[in-house]
């Protein structure tokens, strides 16, 4: 597979996209990390904040590319010329909503095909916003984002610097 977008929000990047990122490589030449800006959420960090995050986190991958969009995720794809999306699934409770927002895509887009990765069961419970409330509360995230991430997230929680 030539190229592939792999979509988020990422309100933390955890290591658990980080798990689908390195998979996603192994399998497309290209991989666009595309955190996406939607109204519905709201995100903890800014887009500027998740972008740099992100390419931080993603660095030492030749064939990954960060970027960011607003708006339909087809439309972006489309803009970018890449047929193919990566989607995680966690757990039977994201296969529902992951299924509809497929299926609404290819009625959209008949030419974006969505490809769905499972990360390994070590990371298939973690979740950004069960990350952000552990930190919130004072919990230890170490072992749930990389130690960038993990700083970056403690200081907007806890003001510490």
């Amino acid at each position: 597979m030539k190229n592939a977008i792999y979509p988020g929000t990422f309100d933390p990047l955890t290591i658990g996209h980080l798990d689908l990122i390195e998979r996603a490589t192994r399998i497309c030449d290209h991989l666009i990390i595309a955190v996406g800006i939607n109204a519905s959420k709201r995100p903890l960090f800014t887009i500027d904040e998740r972008v740099a995050l992100v390419r931080e986190a993603v660095r030492d991958f030749p064939n990954v590319e960060v970027d960011s969009f607003d708006g339909l995720l087809v439309e972006y794809c489309r803009h970018k010329q890449v047929p193919a999306l990566i989607r995680g699934l966690r757990a039977f409770s994201d296969f529902e909503y992951e299924f509809q927002m497929a299926l609404t895509n290819r009625k959209l887009a008949p030419e974006v095909e969505t490809i769905f990765l499972m990360p390994q069961e070590t990371h298939s419970y973690i979740s950004s916003s069960m990350i952000r409330g552990i930190a919130a509360m004072g919990g230890s995230i170490d072992q749930f984002v990389p130690p960038h991430v993990r700083r970056a997230l403690e200081e907007r929680v806890h003001g510490l610097e």
